[in-house]
């Protein structure tokens, strides 16, 4: 194997965004974050401050939405978002781009649209993803979603929200790791629902995953490296 327990944790966001999951919820799902050593917990706005207190100090980054979960968001709603969140201690942001815009093929809006909330993420030192929602999409408008990432310098592209009708697929992976610079990796949402599954994506360049069955894939990973 080429790889370690710490390689494919450190590929997982723990996913917390199920608009029914309760406080309770939550808070354990850190906790499950930091028993597995994820790379991030990906929470609703409103619990990322008491996520940010319960990371701190571990190796788990605390991270939120930013126009969630269509992209229809004024741009200076993004950006008020983008400033709650850095209050409350995100260190890595998921913001979906303007759907409606990328199908309008307003190219300019899309640009501005995530270069200011870059601009402010990046302005306090945290990074940024920008989610397409490609089941709404053509590959071109993947491809010149990639481009203007690229030139914004983003950290990362995203497939999919997991609340769309469709989520990560393996040509749109190998598709947006072909249409980006090096500086921009790529993260798979929706549908890494195994350690197979997770393993077939980071074989094209996926180096993030969203997952909710974080504790299934790495007791696996844990099984399969004689770790239990």
């Amino acid at each position: 194997m080429d790889y370690t327990y710490h390689d494919i944790a450190k590929m997982i966001d723990h996913s917390l965004l199920n608009p029914i999951m309760t406080d309770r919820e939550l808070e354990e799902g850190c906790q499950i974050a930091l028993e597995y050593d994820t790379a991030s917990v990906c929470i609703k706005p409103y619990y990322l401050k008491r996520c940010a207190e319960l990371l701190r100090g571990s190796t788990v980054a605390a991270s939120t939405t930013c126009g969630f979960p269509h992209g229809g968001h004024s741009t200076s709603i993004k950006v008020a978002e983008a400033k709650q969140a850095l209050e409350d201690g995100v260190q890595e942001l998921d913001m979906v781009c303007n759907i409606g815009k990328v199908l309008s093929l307003d190219w300019s809006y899309v640009h501005d649209d995530i270069a200011a909330v870059c601009e402010v993420i990046h302005g306090a030192g945290a990074r940024l993803k920008v989610i397409f929602e490609n089941c709404f999409l053509q590959d071109e408008h993947k491809i010149k979603l990639c481009q203007i990432c690229g030139q914004i310098g983003v950290d990362w592209v995203k497939t999919s929200t997991g609340y769309g009708t469709g989520g990560a697929t393996l040509h749109d992976l190998a598709l947006m790791r072909e249409h980006s610079p090096a500086t921009v990796q790529v993260k798979a949402a929706g549908g890494v629902r195994d350690l197979d599954a997770l393993l077939e994506v980071r074989a094209v360049g996926v180096t993030r995953v969203g997952a909710t069955r974080t504790v299934g894939m790495l007791t696996e990973l844990k099984s399969r490296l004689g770790l239990l």
